[in-house]
């Protein structure tokens, strides 16, 4: 019996003020088998930009009903026959017990964000203390999960992460739980190793500017948390933060982000003609910046194609803090932002440009150079900062090392108040939606600038 207790002890979740690099990862990852060890433990434990979107999202448009939609662009990984069905409703139910605790409101409340006091409003901050995820759909088709999050949008986009995050991880302790002690510890100090080559190299990158976006798509929250603590030894002041609020909040961490593209594909769903289809990216643009300013003004551009948006948009687009390039390639969506903002007689060099999809070293690397001197850079370092296990897993012979590379899974608002939702990218092979709405959005947004590439993450 007490070798039972003390296997159940070591399951138990690390204390929030513990500095999470005591934590025996791999001692963790071998004790995920023996009850349920909740993935989620926290609402807190999601990307920053969910709380700001919410916010807005509660204060005009409370009645909007919308459904979100798991997507699995990497359709060779059968998820549903990797990860047990049992085991996913078990913590996506347990995900529907949390609420934000008074700790986690208090902070909310009482800290500083963006250099801005008091970015939640009391009103909003009271409305948090009742919050609860709501209930979901979950069925397989063809050895994947069809999983839905039906209700008010207040509601089911805070299921976006940590539906992604729980998927991620269960898709990890599968991989690994037939992985002995030893096996664990070599995986784990290989991964370590691997990341510190990283941040060695990022080491000398003058003027780096760095935030953990890797949430969504971890190989768990441990290791997330372990990346964070490294990067925050490693790369000292050019770490600017975490996307993660609960991260942020445990490790005295600015807390990362602005807007994603739900809001202009919820827009542009519930626009009634052409022209208002057209002007919806913009519309709840200034929206946004009714509700955020200084450097929270950052335009996502691409999700009916950059070209297109940089086309139309208004004037006062060009006063923003800056642009986040999401699905074009680094250097050519960069170039395309500064010749525009040359354009409207407006000096890059005082402008912010932020790289988020897909980066890595490699990428980093070469984007902080092409572009030094001329514009602001700053990088969110996602998948392959805290999922990049690809050759750590030691081999039996069987090829099993496949079973941790990162997967491209998204959770894509696919409906507004009953009507279809779409997403065109700059890239294509991220394009989401019914086939016949994709082609009356490119008839009204057109197809120039957007080119097809692979997608890794």
């Amino acid at each position: 019996m007490s070798d039972l207790l003390a296997k159940a002890a070591n399951t138990i979740a690390p204390c929030c003020n513990r500095p999470m690099a005591l934590t025996d990862i791999a001692t963790r990852t071998y004790n995920h088998g023996w009850r349920l060890d909740p993935i989620l433990r926290s609402l807190l434990d999601t990307d920053f930009y969910k709380l700001l979107m919410l916010q807005l999202i509660w204060s005009l448009h409370p009645d909007v009903q919308a459904t979100f939609s798991l997507i699995n662009r990497s359709r060779n990984v059968r998820l549903a026959d990797v990860i047990d069905e049992g085991e996913l409703r078990a913590q996506l139910d347990h995900a529907r017990t949390l609420a934000f605790t008074n700790k986690e409101l208090i902070w909310l409340a009482g800290n500083s964000f963006y250099g801005k006091a008091q970015m939640f409003t009391p009103a909003f901050i009271a409305w948090l203390r009742d919050f609860r995820l709501p209930d979901y759909e979950l069925s397989k088709k063809d050895g994947q999960y069809e999983l839905h999050f039906h209700g008010p949008w207040t509601h089911t986009t805070m299921w976006e992460i940590p539906a992604l995050a729980i998927l991620n991880e269960l898709r990890t302790r599968a991989a690994l739980r037939d992985q002995g002690r030893f096996a664990l510890d070599v995986l784990y100090a290989r991964a370590k190793a691997k990341l510190w080559g990283k941040v060695e190299r990022l080491r000398k990158l003058e003027g780096l500017a760095l935030s953990d976006f890797g949430t969504r798509r971890r190989h768990s929250f441990l290791w997330q948390a372990w990346c964070v603590e490294a990067l925050k030894e490693g790369v000292g002041d050019a770490l600017l933060g975490t996307s993660n609020v609960l991260l942020a909040m445990n490790n005295d961490l600015e807390a990362i982000g602005t807007n994603a593209h739900e809001l202009p594909m919820v827009a542009a769903a519930l626009a009634g003609t052409e022209d208002e289809l057209r002007q919806a990216p913009y519309r709840v643009l200034d929206e946004w910046r009714q509700t955020y300013g200084g450097n929270l003004l950052i335009a996502l551009p691409d999700a009916y194609g950059t070209r297109a948006f940089l086309k139309d948009a208004p004037d006062w687009v060009a006063d923003w803090t800056g642009f986040r390039p999401d699905s074009a390639p680094p250097i050519d969506g960069g170039e395309e932002i500064i010749a525009w903002w040359k354009a409207k007689g407006v000096d890059p060099r005082s402008k912010l440009l932020v790289f988020s999809d897909g980066m890595d070293i490699d990428t980093i690397e070469q984007a902080h150079a092409h572009f030094a001197g001329r514009v602001r850079t700053s990088f969110g370092w996602g998948t392959n900062l805290t999922n990049d296990f690809k050759g750590c897993l030691p081999s039996n012979g069987h090829g099993e090392g496949d079973a941790l590379a990162p997967i491209s899974l998204v959770c894509k608002v696919t409906s507004a108040n009953g009507r279809p939702a779409v997403k065109l990218s700059d890239n294509p092979a991220k394009a989401t939606g019914d086939p016949t709405e994709i082609a009356r959005y490119l008839r009204v947004f057109g197809d120039a600038g957007r080119v097809r590439t692979p997608i890794s993450v």
